[in-house]
């Protein structure tokens, strides 16, 4: 059997072709890694013996035979794919079907475990790795990451996406550019005031110092690039040389890894999001107002900040206080 092509693609869709911008606007309806995510679960479906169109029966005997060796999130992801690629070419989606939501309710509560999260780098926690970093190209950079990272409330993508122009800083702190977020995929941009630190450590002053380091790179080996053109965070090679491109999103899941481990932390329960969540926890133990910290993270609604402020307020909120 031949594996269709990413299905969200207009000449893979059943929708006709209008050519030119109308097609380049079909395919960016939907952003380029959630094609390729959909297009890995349904070449996964079809290699299994799936096939399209599918019936309710089959797609529940596929989500079944995997209950055992992945998770429930991971089967939802994969009900909605194979949905998708019906959909995308005009055809009934049987992933709606009873059987297979009673299936994964079943699978849920059989085999249903706790989201696996990030462990959030608390604030104390991102003030002792800083302190451990000197004076090395790599490690400027590593602290104004971190840092940054952290006061910014930064998703991985985020961190990386930064360009030159997406940075201003003025008398009060540091304004960031957010061109694209993952909960912003048309590209309407927000932006975000990171204030001066009152104490020695200070992600304004920790990106300026960066920003002095990759200027001068720039303006010896890229002279002609303009500024939307110079990504912030980049690689840093073994002998202090500063790579062109961006770093990865798995890149900065390194440099956190690897700045945990210095201070002692059991770096496997660390991600790239860790500082992201160490912001809205942190933000909640120190009673921030909610709206305060949606305003830094950019959340929608209150459902999934919620989690974290549950977190960091797990004791401080707690019916006990007093009781003792």
């Amino acid at each position: 059997m031949s594996l269709p092509q990413a299905p969200l693609h207009p000449e893979d869709t059943g929708l006709v072709s209008a050519g030119g911008q109308v097609d380049e606007y079909i395919s960016a309806a939907v952003a380029a890694r959630t094609r390729e995510a959909y297009q890995r679960d349904l070449n996964r479906f079809l290699a299994w013996g799936g096939q399209l169109p599918s019936s309710a029966a089959e797609i529940a005997q596929y989500l079944s035979g995997h209950a055992h060796s992945h998770r429930i999130a991971t089967l939802q992801r994969w009900r909605v794919s194979i949905g998708r690629a019906h959909t995308a070419q005009g055809l009934a989606d049987p992933s709606r079907c009873e059987l297979v939501r009673t299936v994964l309710r079943g699978i849920s509560r059989e085999h249903g475990c706790a989201q696996r999260r990030a462990t959030p780098v608390l604030r104390d926690e991102v003030m002792a790795m800083v302190k451990t970093l000197g004076s090395t190209p790599k490690e400027v950079r590593d602290r104004a990451l971190v840092l940054v990272g952290f006061a910014g409330a930064l998703r991985r993508s985020e961190l990386v996406g930064l360009m030159v122009n997406d940075v201003q800083i003025g008398r009060e702190g540091l304004t960031l550019r957010l061109r694209r977020s993952k909960t912003d995929q048309e590209q309407k941009g927000r932006e975000i005031g990171i204030p001066y630190a009152q104490g020695p450590i200070c992600p304004v002053q920790a990106l300026q110092a960066w920003q002095r380091l990759i200027e001068a790179c720039d303006a010896q080996h890229h002279p002609q690039w303009s500024d939307d053109q110079r990504p912030i965070f980049r690689g840093v090679n073994r002998h202090g040389h500063i790579a062109c491109q961006a770093l990865s999103d798995r890149a900065v899941n390194q440099v956190i890894k690897a700045r945990c481990r210095a201070i002692g932390l059991d770096a496997e329960a660390y991600s790239g999001h860790s500082l992201r969540a160490g912001f809205c926890t942190s933000a909640a133990q120190a009673g921030k107002p909610s709206w305060q910290i949606r305003k830094q993270t950019g959340h929608k609604s209150e459902v999934m900040l919620n989690h974290y402020i549950r977190a960091g307020r797990l004791f401080a909120d707690n019916a006990l206080n007093g009781l003792w």
